[in-house]
């Protein structure tokens, strides 16, 4: 598979991620890994009462579903990555049990670093609706391509 540097970056490059529907397994899984079992993701009753009706996907439990490692992008720069060095989150929208998850990467800003060029890229989780569930931002440095 063919990698990428820095220099084959563009403003505006989209890599798409599968999509992944939401289940009961990732919220134990999730709540087996981290230890957070608050009823509102774990407890329907509890989740009925709340004003979302239903159980919710813990925040960090979504923001898992942008790792670059797991998008179309990961294999691409498997030789070329330096450094995870960023990552925001905002939760725009609640996500339940059921919801089918689009994650997406797109490169908004490119940098050049002494030893490494600085990707940025917006992060977003969309739902089954279109409907935005989350945006961010990630940065990564990136290997600039080796002399041939």
């Amino acid at each position: 598979m063919s990698q990428l540097y820095f220099e084959d970056f563009t403003l505006g490059d989209r890599f798409r991620s599968p999509s992944k529907t939401l289940t009961d397994a990732h919220f134990l899984f999730f709540a087996g890994m981290t230890g957070d079992a608050h009823p509102i993701h774990y407890d329907d009753e509890y989740g009925r009462k709340t004003r979302f009706g239903q159980r919710l996907a813990h925040g960090l439990l979504l923001t898992s579903l942008t790792a670059v490692g797991a998008s179309t992008l990961g294999p691409l720069i498997e030789d070329s990555i330096v450094a995870f060095v960023e990552q925001s989150s905002r939760f725009v929208a609640p996500a339940f049990i059921g919801d089918t998850i689009l994650p997406e990467h797109e490169v908004t800003a490119l940098e050049r670093k002494r030893s490494a060029g600085l990707v940025t890229l917006r992060v977003t989780l969309t739902n089954q609706r279109r409907e935005l569930v989350l945006e961010g931002q990630h940065r990564y440095l990136i290997a600039y391509r080796p002399a041939a």
